[in-house]
């Protein structure tokens, strides 16, 4: 796509932000956090040593400020892919579109964005209050089947196993999987499981939970447990990752999600202190982030 953006298609509000994250493009450093919970925004700049912005509209808080010599930004999305959609475009047209000619430009940008999150474990030896890095997101929501997208072979291979195992591409889901940032990755090894991630496009049936409704798949949580291809393997889902990985690898962007496991719906134990997990998590990362992330 070439040429001017409409006034429609990019929303810039009077301050020169733009719309749903209002964020000017100075306000948003190369290493973006992002949160689900708005809450959690402070959780996390609370160990900033300084801060810059402080942004906010609806659900979306942002705050930018520096970790020693490292500037980060803390951007909290919501839940769901829906809003990744939302709070992923607008990230890069922060740092890839001219916001006064409302052109592409033509040196683009790259942002490291690393979701800090809470999951739910699918393998009984993943614990509570255990970390995951995800290797893969694997996506259960129709989100990124809206745009023009291009996987790799071994992503391609994948996906075609997993659906040869569960079947659900065979009713009213499109399964999807992308990579993480092998670059990101890497310095989240010590005490952080890994594995695949897969999204859900809701908390209960599509996490496998009955209360009132009845399930259209019904065997939906065996079958991503017991999922493996070659060294692969299915450790965790939530709402979020899938669609961090899929539009961050068709942007350019490099991704990661690092999830704390509040819940194990193979042990059916739940944390007795989800907070402290998340914090716990918050703390060892952006260490990582601060000393390793370029």
């Amino acid at each position: 796509m070439s040429g001017r953006i409409a006034e429609s298609e990019l929303i810039i509000n009077d301050r020169g932000a733009v719309y749903h994250i209002n964020c000017r493009p100075e306000e948003i450093a190369s290493t973006v956090i992002t949160v689900g919970d708005p809450g959690r925004v402070k959780e996390v700049s609370k160990y900033f040593d300084r801060m810059d912005f402080k942004n906010e509209h609806r659900e979306f808080v942002t705050h930018t400020g520096w970790l020693g010599k490292k500037q980060i930004s803390c951007v909290s999305t919501g839940i769901g892919p829906d809003n990744i959609d939302i709070v992923l475009n607008e990230l890069d047209a922060l740092v890839n579109i001219n916001f006064e000619t409302r052109m592409i430009n033509e040196q683009l940008r790259s942002l490291n964005i690393i979701r800090l999150g809470t999951s739910g474990s699918l393998q009984k030896e993943i614990g509570v209050d255990s970390f995951v890095a995800s290797t893969h997101g694997l996506g259960l929501d129709n989100m990124i089947n809206f745009y023009r997208t291009q996987s790799n072979d071994a992503d391609i291979q994948l996906i075609q196993a997993f659906n040869t195992h569960t079947q659900l591409n065979s009713g009213n889901i499109a399964p999807y999987i992308f990579m993480a940032s092998v670059q990101l990755l890497k310095h989240f090894t010590k005490n952080y499981h890994q594995g695949i991630t897969v999204t859900c496009p809701g908390f209960y049936a599509p996490q496998g939970r009955i209360l009132r409704l009845g399930l259209a798949y019904p065997q939906l949580i065996d079958q991503l447990t017991s999922f493996s291809f070659g060294n692969h393997r299915i450790t965790n889902f939530e709402m979020e990752t899938a669609a961090i990985y899929g539009l961050g690898t068709a942007l350019g962007h490099h991704c990661l999600s690092l999830n704390a496991i509040v819940a194990n719906r193979i042990s059916k134990e739940f944390s007795a202190d989800g907070g402290l997990a998340v914090d716990n998590l918050i703390k060892q990362s952006l260490e990582i982030i601060e000393k390793e992330i370029e």
